[in-house]
């Protein structure tokens, strides 16, 4: 079984202007509170991360689904909408997962991202956590 580490290390004020920086050096964002939130959005933030990291591993999921039942899916685009919900100084996540396919047919997606939620480890570390609707387009 191979399994992979790596660390990330966040200084200074976290959201609100620090910075994180990868062991090898090819993560290093600033991160800043977004515009909507009050903040001068001139950095990333961790609801960003967290969309970029989960779209791409979910993208490879969808491969992994796709091969198992050697369905070709063409092209194929995968969009996480992370949100960052506030109320009474309670915050909680939710995110919507939409995947544009150019090869199949839209019943075909569906059953291919119910199969590649099952499989993407982001989706499998936020189950039951958050609240997640998965959204086709099939060409």
């Amino acid at each position: 079984m191979a399994s992979y580490t790596t660390t990330v290390t966040t200084v200074g004020e976290g959201r609100h202007g620090g910075r994180s920086t990868s062991e090898d050096g090819n993560l290093d964002v600033k991160h800043a509170f977004p515009v909507e939130l009050g903040g001068s959005g001139d950095g990333t933030n961790p609801e960003q991360l967290l969309g970029a990291g989960w779209s791409a591993c979910f993208r490879g999921a969808l491969d992994s689904a796709a091969s198992q039942r050697q369905i070709k899916l063409g092209d194929v685009d995968v969009t996480a909408a992370i949100t960052l919900h506030a109320e009474n100084n309670d915050y909680w996540l939710s995110a919507v997962l939409e995947a544009s396919a150019s090869a199949v047919h839209q019943a075909t997606l569906v059953e291919l991202m119910e199969d590649a939620h099952q499989l993407c480890p982001y989706s499998k570390a936020t189950r039951g956590n958050i609240e997640v609707e998965l959204v086709a387009k099939a060409a």
